[in-house]
C-alpha cells in the first residue's frame, strides 16, 4: 500500500510548475524521506525516492504554512438509508423513553443536591399557573392541526389513498401494493394479501383521544367516571392545557400559584382581593374544520402542487410545536396499549384491553409519553414512480417507508424534507427486474 504525501511551503510557491508528488511506501516515517536541505526543484524529498513513477493530481493543491495534510470529511445529521421505526406487536411493552436504572440513578443525585437546601417554588405548570410564553404556540398548533385535517380532504381528492378492508394497513398509490402482510381476520385463507378499498381521513390521521380535564391538577379520573367526562383528540387537549380558549371545553385558569400542604396535597390561593378577569380575547383566530360541501379539489396542477406545500408545512409545525409543549405540560401512555392521558398523573378507569390485561385488573401501565405516542405516524410504503411499473412483490427489501401524510405530499408535488429520505430510501436504485436483484451484492 502506497500514500502520496504533498508538502508545500511559502518559499516554494513560486515554482508550483515543477511540483510532482511521489508514491512512497505507507508506513515510512516522514523523517525519512522529507530532506528540507534539497533545492526547491526536488521539494525536500531525498534522492533514493525521486524514482520514474509520478502520480498525476486529480484534486486542488492546498498551499499552508504547515506540513501536515488533514483529509477532508463530509458529515450529515442523517444517514443515507433507514429503517422505519419498529412496530411493536401486541404483546411487547413499549420501551422507556429513558430507562428505569437512569430515572431511579437522577433521583437519587436531585435528592442528594436538594438535601438541606430550602424548597424552591414550583414553576408553572406545575403550580397550577399556565406558560404565558408556550401560549401562542399553542394556538399554531391548534391552527395547525385544523389546516392540516383541511388541506388533506382536499388533497385526498387527487390522490389515490387505499385502505384494506380486514386489517388497519393502507397505500398511498392508484393501486394497492402486493405484499403479503394483512394479519386481519381470514388472513390466513387470502394468504396474506389485501383487499383494497376506499379510505377516509381517520386512516391517514390517527383519531387518538383523551379526557378533557377541567383542573389539570384536580383529583384522578375514577373507573365509575369514564362515561361522564367528554373525551377530545389529544392534540386539542394538550393545546386548551397550554393556554387555548374554547368555550366547548372550558378550563380552570388559576390567577395564583397554588399553596402546597403535602406532597400530593394542595390548596388554592385566595383570589378575591384580585380585579375579575377581562374576556379572554385570542391574539389569533382559531380556525374551523372544512363543511363536507366545502371540501373542493385542487383546480389546477400548481394549486395541487402549492396545496401540497402547504400541508406538509402545517404537519411540521404540529409535530415541532407538540413537541416543545410536551416538555412542560407532561403527557402520559400506557405502555400496553395506545390510551393517552395529558396531565401529569394518569387517570384510574380500568379501560386497557392489551396483552394479559387480566392480571392488571384492566388498569394501565402509565409512563412518559413520546411524540409518536401523541401523533402516531402511519407508515405506508414509498412508491419510486406513481406513473412507473407497479410494486414488486420480490423486490420488497428495495422499497422505502414514509408517514401517510408525507407520502401524499410528495405524490401531490411537494418537495421531500431531509429527516424523511433515510426512511424513504431515494438514494437507493431500485432493480428493474428480480434477476438484476440477484446480481446486487
Amino acid at each position: 500500500m502506497s500514500v502520496t504525501y504533498s508538502t508545500v511551503t511559502w518559499s516554494d510557491v513560486g515554482s508550483l510548475s515543477t511540483f510532482s508528488p511521489k508514491i512512497v511506501p505507507f508506513g515510512l516515517p516522514m523523517n525519512q524521506f522529507l530532506n528540507p536541505s534539497s533545492s526547491s526543484s526536488t521539494f525536500g524529498f531525498s534522492a533514493s525516492l525521486q524514482g520514474s513513477s509520478r502520480l498525476q493530481l486529480d484534486s486542488r493543491i492546498v498551499i499552508s504554512k504547515g506540513r501536515q495534510a488533514f483529509p477532508f470529511v463530509v458529515r450529515s445529521d442523517h444517514p443515507q438509508n433507514a429503517d422505519a421505526p419498529k412496530q411493536y406487536s401486541k404483546r411487547e411493552k413499549k420501551p422507556f423513553p429513558v430507562p428505569i436504572v437512569d430515572l431511579r440513578r437522577a433521583a437519587r443525585e436531585r435528592v442528594k443536591n436538594n438535601k438541606d437546601k430550602p424548597k424552591r417554588p414550583l414553576p408553572p405548570p406545575k403550580n397550577g399557573m399556565v406558560v404565558k410564553s408556550l401560549v401562542p404556540l399553542a394556538y399554531k398548533v391548534y391552527n395547525a392541526r385544523i389546516r392540516l385535517i383541511n388541506n388533506l380532504h382536499r388533497l385526498m381528492k387527487v390522490v389515490r389513498v387505499n385502505a384494506c378492508g380486514w386489517c388497519n394497513e393502507i397505500h398511498v398509490g392508484p393501486y394497492g401494493h402486493p405484499f403479503k402482510s394483512c394479519k386481519g381476520p381470514s388472513a390466513s385463507q387470502r394468504k396474506g394479501l389485501h383487499e383494497w378499498t376506499n379510505s377516509v381521513l381517520e386512516d391517514v390521521i390517527v383519531p387518538l383521544e383523551a379526557y378533557h380535564l377541567y383542573d389539570r391538577l384536580g383529583k384522578r379520573i375514577r373507573h365509575d367516571e369514564r362515561f361522564t367526562i367528554p373525551r377530545v383528540p389529544a392534540v386539542v387537549e394538550l393545546c386548551i392545557q397550554g393556554g387555548v380558549e374554547i368555550p366547548e371545553f372550558p378550563t380552570k385558569r388559576r390567577r395564583k400559584p397554588i399553596i402546597r400542604i403535602g406532597k400530593s396535597e394542595f390548596v388554592d390561593a385566595d383570589e378575591t382581593e384580585l380585579p375579575d378577569p377581562e374576556p379572554h380575547v385570542p391574539s389569533v383566530p382559531l380556525l374551523t374544520e372544512l363543511l363536507p360541501s366545502e371540501i373542493t379539489p385542487p383546480s389546477s396542477e400548481e394549486e395541487t402542487v402549492s396545496l401540497a406545500e402547504e400541508t406538509l408545512q402545517a404537519w411540521e409545525e404540529m409535530r415541532a410545536g407538540a413537541k416543545k409543549l410536551m416538555r412542560m405540560y407532561r403527557v402520559r401512555v400506557c405502555g400496553y396499549c395506545p390510551e393517552v392521558h395529558v396531565g401529569p398523573t394518569g387517570h384510574k378507569a380500568q379501560n386497557c384491553g392489551a396483552f394479559k390485561h387480566q392480571q392488571r385488573n384492566g388498569q394501565h401501565g402509565w409512563q412518559s409519553a413520546v411524540l409518536d405516542d401523541l401523533i402516531p405516524p402511519r407508515y405506508v410504503w414509498h412508491v419510486p414512480d406513481v406513473n412507473g411499473p407497479p410494486m414488486q412483490r420480490e423486490l420488497r427489501s428495495f422499497y422505502g417507508q414514509a408517514p401517510a401524510v408525507v407520502e401524499i405530499c410528495a405524490q401531490a408535488g411537494a418537495e421531500v424534507p431531509e429527516q424523511y429520505r433515510a426512511t424513504m430510501r431515494l438514494e437507493v436504485g431500485i432493480p428493474s427486474s428480480v434477476k438484476e436483484a440477484e446480481m446486487v451484492v
